[in-house]
């Protein structure tokens, strides 16, 4: 039932971070799905993958597996809020 929960979250995060990024500028997107990855969906997917990868191994031992994969997750999402945070916005001129 965990892994269950797991998923629903990372879902319910992406399914939100698509609702409120709709029709915005790209910096507001990148701020946006930067910060969902960071707080919602790479905790809960990693906890979600670590206890699947535990099940199928069949060792507690092997969902340890979430402390690797979910820096790797927030880093990703802290790069992209840095992007949408220190990205120039396209101008005219530029174009």
């Amino acid at each position: 039932m965990a892994i269950v929960v797991g998923y629903a979250i990372a879902v319910l995060g992406a399914v939100l971070a698509y609702q409120f990024g709709e029709g915005k500028s790209k910096k507001r997107k990148y701020r946006i799905w930067g910060f969902a990855l960071m707080v919602s969906i790479s905790p809960a997917l990693s906890f979600a993958i670590g206890l699947t990868y535990a099940a199928i191994v069949g060792s507690g031992w092997a969902s340890m597996i979430m402390w690797i994969l979910f820096p790797i997750g927030f880093i990703v999402g802290l790069v992209m809020l840095f992007v949408g945070i220190f990205k120039k916005e396209a101008t005219e001129e530029d174009l």
